[in-house]
């Protein structure tokens, strides 16, 4: 059974010398950096840019700058949970309260309940739970899963503005961050959608989503394979019959908030992670009521183009967060 766990073909072909030649190379190319971003180009992140563009220098270079100069202008690190609160209320996306056996994070997504149409809104909300499962990593792990529960769907759950919008932002501003993505009793109706969606994300990253269902036993393995079935849902085929309470998750991410000025802190251990040895096998998938804005600003308001040499001067800003994103 494929648990993400894999390497690629590249990284199998590149001794420990090569790849951080190539990583001392990008930050060459990066050039100077002050304060925080320095700490943020860390030998494990320059990584993930370098595997995502299969260790090509110059690509990830150009990646992994479009990356700082969106969150200088986005700043991720500064949503907090009263931020998206709104946007929350019916679980549509949560953090859940057990881990895979591989120590990754989980996000579940039940795109039954979705609540908003802002696309502005429903990004912000992601890139806070993504960047909430990235503050819950163990030290030895760099990725996590998604567990997608398919119950009650419809094709009025989804957008195709905002699964490419989603596709843009986790592909280029969070390489090699999503380990695998667990699609569980996608309805018929959902594959004409799937083949549109899926040209939107890279082979490396659809090759990551696994279709599971709840009368397959073959598929069911993958299941039985990455979790304690005791903990999770019953939507999954697991134990746990409680129901999503946003009171209680609130204060979860209450108190996670808490944590981010110390994950951020300069002075901390994001530099010192280590470069996950020769990238070996990690687990490995790269996808309120509030108020409604046109699809069209609202897509512009979430992108960042790829920044040119004009975007150097802002990446020696101070303000840039750290840690190993």
């Amino acid at each position: 059974m494929n648990t993400g766990l894999k390497k690629d073909g590249c990284e199998n072909s590149l001794s420990p010398e090569l790849q951080q030649g190539k990583i001392n190379e990008v930050r060459r190319l990066i050039g100077p950096l002050s304060g925080k971003l320095t700490l943020y180009c860390s030998d494990a992140s320059i990584s993930r840019y370098l595997r995502a563009r299969n260790w090509n220098v110059k690509k990830a270079v150009k990646m992994l700058k479009a990356t700082l100069k969106w969150r200088l202008e986005y700043k991720p690190e500064e949503i907090r949970w009263n931020d998206v609160a709104m946007e929350a209320e019916t679980g549509k996306i949560y953090r859940s309260n057990y881990k895979d056996k591989y120590g990754r994070p989980v996000l579940v997504m039940r795109p039954r309940c979705q609540n908003s149409k802002s696309i502005k809104g429903q990004i912000k909300y992601l890139v806070y739970c993504m960047e909430n499962a990235i503050l819950n990593l163990p030290e030895d792990q760099e990725q996590m899963v998604w567990l997608i529960d398919f119950h009650g769907f419809s094709m009025s759950n989804i957008s195709i503005k905002v699964t490419r919008e989603t596709a843009h932002v986790l592909q280029e501003h969070y390489p090699e961050r999503l380990g695998l993505a667990i699609l569980y009793d996608a309805p018929k109706i959902f594959e004409p959608f799937w083949t549109v969606a899926k040209p939107f994300l890279e082979p490396k990253t659809a090759n990551k989503v696994k279709f599971v269902y709840s009368d397959d036993p073959n598929t069911n393995k993958i299941m039985d394979d990455l979790f304690d079935m005791e903990l999770v849902e019953s939507a999954f085929g697991g134990k746990d019959d409680a129901d999503y309470d946003i009171t209680k998750y609130a204060e979860r991410m209450r108190e996670d908030d808490k944590k981010i000025p110390l994950f951020w802190k300069a002075d901390g251990s994001p530099a010192a992670t280590p470069l996950p040895a020769i990238v070996t096998a990690s687990p490995s998938l790269e996808t309120t009521n509030s108020e409604s804005e046109s699809d069209e600003s609202d897509v512009k308001a979430a992108k960042s183009s790829s920044p040119g040499e004009e975007d150097d001067a802002m990446l020696n800003d101070e303000s840039l967060p750290v840690k190993h994103l």
